[in-house]
């Protein structure tokens, strides 16, 4: 017998779907984005099934679309994100975030001494991407993994 299909998050008329969330990030997505600003609806789901995470979530905002500067933070926290734009109930177009060479005033450096963390200066960073986002700070060189990456925004 063929076990049936059923959305565990519900369908929204226009807006954009976040797939492909590491469940464990979620909030940091939300945070990331500023969604807590918004306000048309927004959905979200955590600790669905997914066979590529194990465990994923979903955000679901109405009304709202993202330029690519926006999408490329996601890279911080969920790198193998895809975003669905939805019109009418239809998914229109897919994308996936792209890793961006350099972020700044994002993240904050790992490094106590880092002048960063002792001046006002905004922080700037080298992606290193290989599977995992790897940050390195620009001015003291010290590397964060994606697991101790502190988002300041």
């Amino acid at each position: 017998m063929k076990e049936e299909k059923k959305l565990q998050v519900s369908a929204i008329k226009d807006g954009t779907v976040i797939d492909h969330i590491p469940a464990k990030n979620l909030f940091k997505v939300i945070k990331i984005l500023n969604l807590v600003s918004l306000e048309d609806p927004v959905t979200f789901g955590s600790n669905l099934d997914s066979s590529k995470l194990g465990k994923k979530a979903i955000i679901k905002m109405s009304n709202k679309y993202f330029d690519d500067e926006e999408i490329n933070k996601l890279i911080l926290v969920a790198p193998q994100a895809r975003l669905n734009i939805i019109k009418d109930y239809q998914v229109i177009q897919k994308k996936q975030v792209k890793v961006p060479e350099r972020i700044m005033g994002i993240a904050k450096c790992v490094n106590p001494k880092c002048i960063t963390n002792n001046e006002n200066v905004v922080t700037k960073f080298k992606v290193m991407y290989n599977k995992n986002v790897d940050l390195k700070c620009l001015y003291c060189e010290k590397i964060t993994d994606q697991d101790h990456i502190e988002i300041i925004i």
